[in-house]
């Protein structure tokens, strides 16, 4: 949804008007309505891009019944992912969808799904085949949501960028018409297009530009750009001049430097024993020689 769809609820919710509703609420003591409010001020605000006010809005909630209690922790498990924060998501989604599922909501199904892109986007793909085997989940498995998540995973699973090309405008309406799984279909295809690049030159030693921007069906520029960004992932360098992409063996550490390092402050400690002992050595010598000239100097 674009920010246009939610003007007129933000003109709404930052006008006087909210908060004469909310003090008359907080005066009939009627939390659900309370946090109702709460959950659509966090709702639009997270469509607008503001996600700082979004989780102060779910903070500002207290206690409420079950399936409203599920749909906050669906919004929160949206803004965590939002953040990047994917195992805390995970961890919301699939309360959300348990809490959901025994109340025979039919917005299970959203919690199922991004339970799915949690997965994906912690390069996890693999466990989706097993969540959906579940009890609670095996009723969804062949519905067109989750057969488009699946798609996507198997995709990841497999490094390949044709597959997640081929799966958006197949599963289309289904990927497109969701905006959180949409916010994060961008990073997802950088992430494939890495891990696409990764799989074709990892078996080369030099590989040309050329060659690899037509596997992954990528302009040449595009290519370049994106392995520049893998100097970080492999060890390797782009040779622009040749054209050519040129990969090093990953080199083992060599731990000789470190052990000698520590042998050597080994000995360091050693020695300063040596010294302390021999300070005190001579400190002791020194007391002994001195008691004996005051006992010639009394005689």
């Amino acid at each position: 949804m674009s920010r246009q769809t939610f003007d007129p609820v933000l003109r709404l919710i930052t006008s006087t008007r909210i908060d004469a509703l909310l003090t008359e609420l907080k005066r009939l003591d009627d939390k659900m309505i309370f946090a109702e409010v709460h959950l659509l001020e966090s709702r639009v605000y997270r469509g607008i891009g503001n996600l700082s006010k979004s989780k102060v809005r779910l903070l500002q909630t207290l206690y409420c019944p079950p399936h409203l209690q599920a749909a906050l922790d669906l919004q929160s498990g949206v803004l965590h992912a939002e953040d990047k924060d994917y195992a805390t998501a995970y961890s919301y989604f699939y309360e959300t969808f348990e809490n959901m599922s025994s109340q025979d909501d039919p917005a299970a199904l959203n919690a199922l799904k991004y339970m799915l892109l949690c997965k994906v986007m912690l390069n996890m793909p693999e466990d989706v085949t097993s969540l959906l085997s579940i009890n609670l989940a095996v009723k969804y498995a062949q519905l067109r949501e989750i057969e488009s998540m699946r798609a996507i995973a198997l995709a990841h699973q497999n490094r390949n960028l044709s597959d997640f090309e081929k799966a958006l405008p197949d599963y289309k309406q289904k990927l497109s018409s969701d905006p959180t799984i949409r916010s994060h279909l961008a990073a997802l295809y950088d992430t494939l297009l890495q891990q696409n690049l990764l799989r074709i030159v990892e078996p080369y030693s030099v590989v040309e530009i050329g060659y690899v921007a037509k596997k992954v069906g990528q302009g040449r520029q595009d290519v370049e750009a994106k392995c520049t960004i893998l100097d970080k992932v492999f060890h390797g360098v782009l040779d622009q001049g040749r054209g050519c992409l040129i990969i090093f063996d990953e080199l083992e550490a060599d731990n000789t430097y470190g052990a000698a390092i520590g042998t050597l402050e080994q000995v360091s400690k050693v020695i300063d024993s040596l010294y302390a002992k021999i300070l005190s050595k001579q400190q002791q010598r020194r007391g002994r020689n001195a008691f004996s000239v005051r006992s010639d100097m009394e005689s």
